[in-house]
């Protein structure tokens, strides 16, 4: 199954910037990881906010959620998720 994933960071503005940075690291390592598993496909980021939008693929909502779940910043996300099914004029 694709989703579409609209994610946006609301790591409070007090947080230490070492903080930040391990977790921006973190971030940045474990969506490497989703991308060598196949479950992350694209991602784009939101101009003017931190926020960014994904295109997932996963065998189910339960394994997108694991993937999310798995990511440093999941507690300090806004996550809107669209369960996508191709259109009829898409199928060959």
């Amino acid at each position: 199954m694709e989703f579409l994933v609209r994610t946006e960071n609301l790591l409070p503005a007090d947080t230490p910037d070492e903080t930040r940075e391990q977790l921006r690291k973190g971030e940045r390592e474990r969506a490497q990881q989703l991308r060598e598993a196949g479950i992350l496909k694209r991602l784009w980021r939101v101009p003017g906010r931190n926020a960014t939008v994904g295109l997932y693929e996963a065998e189910d909502p339960a394994a997108l959620h694991d993937a999310l779940t798995s990511l440093p910043m999941w507690k300090w996300m806004d996550v809107t998720v669209e369960a996508l099914a191709t259109h009829p004029q898409e199928r060959k």
